[in-house]
């Protein structure tokens, strides 16, 4: 990982555009998210990024883990979480937002290389690149008060394939310098001005720009209960548009899982 360098502009950065913002990194924890849930329950709202160099027990949606790999010769991950106090009026569609940010800091291209997987996942030719997992939390003695925590974890250098669900795909792929340092300084700043963005606006303003780099449009889809239909995108909430032989379906589930016909449940 990266040296404390990147951190400070990271923090230079973000903080005259969020008050009290700062940037936290440690060796080894057990997940990032877990960290900042625990200290937002026990009544700690400070906007945060806390970085990790491994996790030993990194989490994905649906509770699935995220193996954090590292190699100390080539660290071949970014993983992070960012924590901010929030109050959007409607919660829907922000890991679509999210995604939005991360892909177009990841690969601003107009080729749109990396696609968004409904509902938080960036893919590579069907390989994942970017997982993502948002939470929520009410700090004790304050109920008025919500913390979001968004968890990333980037697959930067080459991953191995066995013992993941999916294939994996690598920033250095296409960008063969690029290091877990130099990405957290391209993708932290817009990120935090993307969820400000959002709070204050909501899903709409990311809808076009999430459709331009929808893996799912347009094709045959299956969802973890078994139903399958043709996916006609993303609505102006978030929500995936599947037409079925019941008619057009709006799935907003976050037990709800979705995959391309043919590829195995991500």
């Amino acid at each position: 990982m990266a040296g404390p360098g990147f951190d400070e502009q990271v923090a230079a950065a973000v903080a005259p555009h969020c008050p009290g913002f700062v940037v936290e990194r440690v060796e080894e924890i057990d997940s990032t998210n877990t960290e900042l849930m625990r200290r937002a329950r026990a009544g700690d709202p400070t906007p945060v990024l806390l970085v990790a160099e491994r996790q030993t027990a990194g989490r994905g949606r649906l509770g699935r883990p995220w193996q954090s790999a590292q190699d100390a010769a080539q660290p071949a991950s970014l993983t992070f979480s960012l924590g901010l106090p929030l109050a959007p009026k409607d919660w829907s569609g922000l890991s679509l937002a999210v995604g939005v940010s991360v892909a177009e800091s990841l690969d601003p291209s107009s080729s749109a290389r990396v696609r968004l997987k409904w509902p938080n996942d960036l893919w590579v030719d069907d390989r994942k690149l970017v997982g993502i997992l948002i939470e929520t939390a009410v700090p004790q003695g304050d109920a008025a008060q919500r913390y979001v925590v968004i968890g990333v974890g980037v697959n930067v250098g080459p991953r191995e394939a066995e013992g993941l669900r999916m294939p994996p795909a690598w920033v250095q792929e296409w960008r063969p310098d690029a290091t877990p340092g130099e990405l957290l300084l391209e993708v932290v700043p817009p990120l935090v001005a993307a969820v400000q963005a959002f709070a204050e606006r909501g899903f709409a303003p990311f809808a076009e720009r999430f459709a331009a780099r929808d893996a799912l449009q347009g094709r045959e889809v299956q969802l973890s209960d078994g139903t399958t239909g043709l996916c006609e995108g993303v609505g102006w909430g978030g929500e995936l548009l599947v037409r079925t032989a019941d008619g057009l379906q709006s799935i907003t589930s976050s037990d709800i899982s979705v995959r391309p016909r043919g590829l195995a449940l991500p």
